[in-house]
């Protein structure tokens, strides 16, 4: 079934300059840009965003931003809060291959469809599409009762969504499935009177999707930075303090001279 195609809206309010970026940051170049918080600056435009080349976190919530293009020159990119805006679509997101968490509640996302360019993200693991604090939640987790399945059957490496474990949904899943004596392991399929899905219907997760899999390990770069300039900032303060020591011992022997000298005056 072809989707229906979405009119635009219009985008709103202000633009991400490089002025505002030194600002919110300290930073002189837009490069040396690893963190950055732009909640509720009523920005409506990303304007110069993609110059940040090295960003690795991203809080834009409570913001009125449609689209996303500038995300796509993002490839370092982790962690990202689009939450209350007014996005409907995603794709520009396919390009971050490095995100692993991201948020989604309270946008403008009509289907579950708009997910699928998410696949390739193969790092991402946690995601939110809805939240108890956001009162416009996207149309389709009012549409779709069970679109959490839908969900995880769509981007398979997902370990939890709206901050609940995929593996905490599984067993409310199963104590549904206790109380009703309808499986709801299919995400929506009707099943036979045999319990199983009737034509058409297909598993929400692939076998082995419930197993426990290690997480892979990934140095933090804001970590590393924060650690450089921690050292950079305990070598100044040494060398700070021998020039102090320099001084002083400097004065003591000036002193030291002028009382020698002092003694032989009559």
């Amino acid at each position: 079934e072809e989707e229906e195609e979405e009119e635009e809206e219009e985008e709103e309010g202000m633009s991400i300059t490089p002025q505002l970026l030194k600002a919110s940051t300290g930073e002189f170049s837009l490069e040396s840009i690893l963190l950055l918080r732009l909640r509720g600056r009523g920005l409506g435009q990303l304007g110069c965003l993609g110059l940040c080349s090295n960003l690795e976190w991203l809080d834009l919530s409570g913001n009125s931003i449609v689209r996303l293009e500038p995300l796509a020159q993002l490839p370092l990119l982790a962690f990202l809060n689009l939450a209350g805006n007014r996005v409907a679509r995603l794709d520009p997101l396919s390009s971050c291959l490095n995100l692993q968490n991201l948020n989604l509640a309270g946008n403008r996302l009509r289907s579950l469809r708009r997910l699928r360019c998410l696949r390739g993200l193969r790092r991402l693991e946690t995601l939110r599409l809805r939240d108890p604090s956001e009162l416009r939640p996207n149309p389709f987790c009012l549409l779709q009762p069970h679109y959490r399945a839908l969900a995880a059957s769509i981007l398979p490496n997902l370990r939890a969504i709206d901050g609940r474990r995929l593996e905490q949904l599984r067993r409310d899943a199963e104590a549904e499935e206790a109380l009703s004596g309808a499986p709801f392991g299919y995400a929506g399929a009707p099943t036979s009177s045999a319990g199983a899905p009737t034509a058409g219907g297909q598993p929400w997760v692939e076998a082995g999707f419930w197993e426990a899999q290690p997480c892979p390990r990934r140095r933090s770069s804001i970590l590393e930075e924060a650690q450089r300039q921690f050292g950079e900032v305990v070598r100044e303060c040494r060398e700070l303090g021998r020039r102090a020591d320099d001084s002083i011992a400097q004065a003591q022997r000036a002193l030291a001279t002028r009382t020698h000298s002092g003694s032989f005056v009559c």
